[in-house]
C-alpha cells in the first residue's frame, strides 16, 4: 500500500475524539530533553502509550513548542503513558534530515524545508499537520545601507541553503536585478549558517546583513543593525507562514492517537499564548535561557514579539508560493504539493472550539 493511501486511511482515525482534546491544557511545568507525563494529565486511563521524538528551534518563532513544553501542555494532553523526547535544531535542513532519516517522529520546522524533504521522499515522509507561526522574519542589514541596490557585492547569511529565509532572501534578490547562486556567488554572496553564528558575523564584520527570524532579527537590531526588509511587506495582508508542525507519516500510521493529541496540544499552546501575552513572553523567554543559556533582553525580545502571530493556520497559500519561488530559483526540483497538508485533525479541534476551519489550500 502505497503511504499516500495509507494516510488517507488513518486520516478518520486522526479526527476522531479531537474534540475531547481540543481546549486541553495544563500550567503545571516541566522541560528537558525528556518529559514523560505526569498525574495532571487529563486522560489518565486508556491513553495511549509510547514516545514521540518531537523537533523544534531555541527560536521565538517557534514559542508554542517551548512554552507549551515548559507549562506542561504537551505533557498534559499527550497523557501519562507517552514519553516526550525533544531535540533542538539550529536550522530547518538540519531538522529535515532528522526527519526523513527516522531519528524524528514529529518537529516544528519552516515550510521550506518541510517542502524540501516532502518533495525529496516523493510525497512519502511527512505532512504538515498544523500552522504555528506567521511573521517574524526579514532582511537586517549594517546602519549604512539604505537600499537594496547597496547589496551588490555585500554578504548576506541565511540560516540555511533552501530554507524558508533563504528562499525569500534570494526570492527578493531576483526581483530586483540581483543575481545569486548556491555556491555563494552572484551580484550578493549569500551564506548559510546557522543563526547562532549569524549574531556573531554580524557584530564582528564578517557579514553585512542576514535574512532571518526571530529572535536573531532583533538581536541583530540591538547590536546596530536595521530592519531593512519586514517580510511581512511581502506577502498579501502581511500573513506568511514561518512555521509549521509537521510528522511523519509512518509514525502517524502506527500512533494515530499520539498525533491527534499532538495536534490538540499544538492548538492549547497557541490558545496560551493570546489568552496572556505578558506571561506568554515571560516564560518563553525562560524556556530560550535554559536552551541558550541566556535569556534574551527586553530590547531584544519586545520588538521581536510584536512582529509574531501564533496561529493554527498554515496559511497554506504562502507555503505554495514559497515552493514555487524556491523552484524559480532551482533550489528544488518541480514540487508536486498534492497531500502535503492533512489538517483533519486541526479543523476537528477548531471546530470544537468554534472557530473556522482552516484550508489545505
Amino acid at each position: 500500500m502505497s503511504s499516500r493511501r495509507l494516510w488517507r486511511r488513518i486520516t478518520p482515525l486522526l479526527a476522531a475524539g479531537a474534540l475531547a482534546l481540543a481546549a486541553t491544557a495544563c500550567s503545571s511545568g516541566g522541560d528537558g530533553n525528556t518529559v514523560s507525563a505526569g498525574s495532571s494529565a487529563t486522560s489518565s486511563t486508556a491513553g495511549p502509550t509510547g514516545t514521540l521524538r518531537l523537533g523544534y528551534f531555541p527560536n521565538l518563532t517557534h514559542a508554542p513548542a517551548i512554552y507549551g513544553l515548559d507549562q506542561g501542555i504537551f505533557a498534559a494532553t499527550l497523557g501519562p503513558g507517552v514519553k516526550i523526547a525533544t531535540s533542538t535544531f539550529n536550522s530547518g535542513t538540519q531538522e529535515a534530515e532528522a526527519i526523513l532519516s527516522g531519528a524524528l517522529d514529529a518537529g516544528y520546522i519552516g515550510p521550506n524545508p518541510a517542502v524540501n524533504a516532502f518533495v525529496k521522499s516523493k510525497g512519502a515522509a511527512l505532512r504538515i499537520i498544523s500552522g504555528v507561526t506567521s511573521g517574524g522574519a526579514g532582511l537586517v542589514v549594517k546602519s549604512d545601507i539604505i537600499s537594496v541596490d547597496q547589496l551588490r557585492g555585500k554578504t548576506i547569511a541565511t540560516p540555511g541553503l533552501a530554507n524558508t529565509q533563504d528562499v525569500a532572501l534570494r526570492y527578493y534578490l531576483k526581483q530586483h536585478g540581483l543575481a545569486t547562486d548556491k555556491n555563494g556567488g552572484g551580484d550578493v554572496q549569500v551564506r548559510p549558517q546557522d543563526n547562532a553564528v549569524t549574531v556573531d558575523a554580524f557584530k564582528s564584520g564578517a557579514i553585512d546583513g542576514a535574512w532571518v527570524p526571530e529572535p536573531t532579527a532583533s538581536r541583530m537590531v540591538a547590536d546596530g543593525g536595521k530592519l531593512l526588509v519586514d517580510e511581512a511587506s511581502q506577502w498579501p495582508d502581511g500573513r506568511f507562514t514561518t512555521t509549521v508542525l509537521v510528522v511523519r507519516t509512518d509514525y502517524a500510521a502506527r500512533n494515530p492517537e499520539i498525533v491527534k493529541r499532538l495536534v490538540a496540544a499544538n492548538v492549547a499552546s497557541i490558545n496560551a499564548l493570546g489568552a496572556d501575552p505578558a506571561k506568554a513572553q515571560q516564560v518563553t523567554n525562560q524556556g530560550l535561557a535554559k536552551l541558550s543559556g541566556k535569556p534574551l533582553a527586553d530590547a531584544v525580545i519586545a520588538p521581536a514579539w510584536k512582529r509574531l502571530t501564533f496561529t493554527p493556520d498554515p496559511i497554506a497559500s504562502s507555503v505554495v508560493t514559497s515552493a514555487d519561488h524556491a523552484q524559480m530559483l532551482g533550489l528544488i526540483t518541480k514540487a508536486n504539493l498534492d497531500g502535503i497538508f492533512d489538517l483533519a485533525t486541526l479543523n476537528a479541534v477548531l471546530t470544537a472550539q468554534g472557530k473556522p476551519a482552516v484550508a489545505a489550500k
